[in-house]
């Protein structure tokens, strides 16, 4: 899965501290979804739209064939 998490965040200046302590889950979690380790649950990922006003579309992308 592919993400924009790292743009947003830094069009809305906030730090990955910052925006962990918002939406609830740790410094790292954070660090680890922009970095593309982890893929947020999508309780999260409806946390982290809500908290940029956006769809989750405009954060996270998939494609089921990794191209």
């Amino acid at each position: 899965m592919e993400n924009s998490l790292k743009v947003w965040r830094a069009k809305a200046d906030v730090t990955q501290a910052e925006l962990a302590e918002a939406v609830e889950v740790s410094r790292q979690t954070i660090n680890a979804i922009e970095r593309g380790r982890y893929d947020p649950s999508l309780e999260l990922a409806f946390a982290l739209a809500e908290y940029f006003d956006c769809r989750i579309e405009e954060l996270f992308s998939y494609d089921p064939d990794g191209v």
